[in-house]
């Protein structure tokens, strides 16, 4: 149980979050603080809090930026805790990349820069040495050439706008697409039937999925068969969404011309045909900008007004305040749940001003505001509830005059 009036809340930094965002946190009601034992919410980058020991005292994780591998969430969600992240605040840093990686395969410039680098002698011994070998460097513009994306979410359809503007061909597949993805997908994306359909018309692949047990190694050993001769990869998503020693072999039997990838590893670590960043897809100013504000935001909203807006674990419920008494309960999935707090509240003579549940797979959220302030007790009631994970009372109390 939480009661949160008009007192200061706790926010623990396990990152560096871009002070544009930090700065959106009121200072009469918010300390904001990287040393913190009784936090009421924690905000992390690529810190891992797998092992951490999360204090009670949390009632919200906030990721700045999209992948949450690094939060245990499933043992949040047996603490009625929401998972927030920041989805297409870094799109534009990504595609960007996407964009680089692509060029610099298209056009071999590792080689060609490590081969410059190698040069020794005067400018003469130079430009004899470079028209000599330049030859070797010869590589492939992009107008025509097929870009196959696999994931059309923020990122995806960005990557699809920029290829097409640049004469590309683009081919996407994504079984679980949104309708609102669908509508802003441009219509000169086609359609690809299957992965094996997209690989088997692709020069260039793009990959722009999470990371889920679906998803695992989804380019795999199986699938080489099927992509053309001197196909690039491209990996700006996860690590494990491919297996590494499917691309090492469609690197040697020439599937894979370059496999590009922001996920070193040891395996891949000075490999012929393999270029790895060093996990820079969202490292620009503008992205870790965009990220710190969405991410501030979303958690402010939710500790203030129990709204939940882009996590990876609650369904989205957002309600307009009705009147100055709110609770939020987190709670299982389970039938009857929404007629116990109701009843819960009637028995206790309180009049539901308004009220709203939504449910995403085991977990189910409810905010209900009522015309009168709800009792200690009542809150208490609430979360003895089977079935019933985390109850915040959310009350906005008159400021006291100076």
């Amino acid at each position: 149980m939480a009661d949160d009036t008009q007192r200061i809340f706790n926010i623990l930094t396990l990152n560096n979050i871009a002070s544009i965002g930090l700065k959106r946190f009121p200072s009469d009601r918010y300390c904001v603080s990287d040393e913190l034992s009784h936090p009421d919410a924690i905000l992390v980058r690529s810190h891992n809090m797998l092992d951490m020991e999360i204090p009670r005292s949390v009632v919200a994780i906030g990721r700045a930026g999209a992948g949450t591998n690094n939060i245990p969430v499933n043992e949040m969600n047996l603490r009625g805790i929401p998972v927030f992240n920041t989805p297409g605040a870094n799109a534009n840093a990504v595609k960007e990349l996407v964009l680089a990686g692509m060029l610099i395969a298209s056009r071999n410039l590792i080689p060609a820069f490590r081969f410059v680098e190698s040069l020794q002698g005067d400018d003469q011994a130079l430009h004899k040495q470079v028209e000599e070998h330049k030859k070797k460097f010869l590589g492939v513009e992009l107008p025509k050439r097929t870009l196959g994306i696999i994931g059309l979410g923020k990122i995806g359809r960005l990557v699809a706008d920029a290829a097409i503007k640049l004469g590309m061909k683009v081919l996407g597949y994504d079984p679980k697409i949104t309708v609102d993805s669908a509508w802003s997908l441009s219509s000169e994306v086609q359609r690809a039937q299957s992965i094996e359909d997209l690989l088997r018309h692709s020069d260039f692949i793009s990959l722009h999925v999470p990371l889920m047990d679906t998803t695992y190694h989804l380019i795999n050993d199986k699938l080489m068969h099927y992509l053309q001769r001197d196909t690039i990869l491209l990996n700006f998503s996860r690590d494990a969404i491919v297996d590494e020693d499917a691309v090492l072999t469609g690197i040697k039997n020439g599937k894979i011309k370059y496999y590009v990838s922001d996920f070193p590893s040891q395996k891949l670590h000075h490999q012929k045909a393999v270029i790895t960043l060093p996990h820079l897809g969202a490292s620009t100013q503008e992205a870790e900008e965009n990220c710190a504000i969405m991410i501030v935001d979303q958690t402010m909203d939710y500790l203030q007004h129990g709204n939940i807006a882009n996590t990876v674990n609650f369904p989205n419920v957002v309600m307009e305040r009705g009147s100055p008494y709110r609770v939020g309960v987190a709670n299982a999935n389970v039938p009857n749940l929404l007629g116990q707090i109701s009843t819960c509240m009637a028995k206790a003579g309180l009049n539901i001003h308004n009220m709203t549940n939504q449910s995403r797979g085991e977990m189910a959220y409810t905010l209900v505001d009522t015309d009168s302030p709800v009792p200690n007790h009542v809150i208490d009631a609430l979360s003895k509830i089977t079935g019933v994970l985390l109850v915040r009372y959310l009350p906005i109390l008159a400021k006291t005059p100076d």
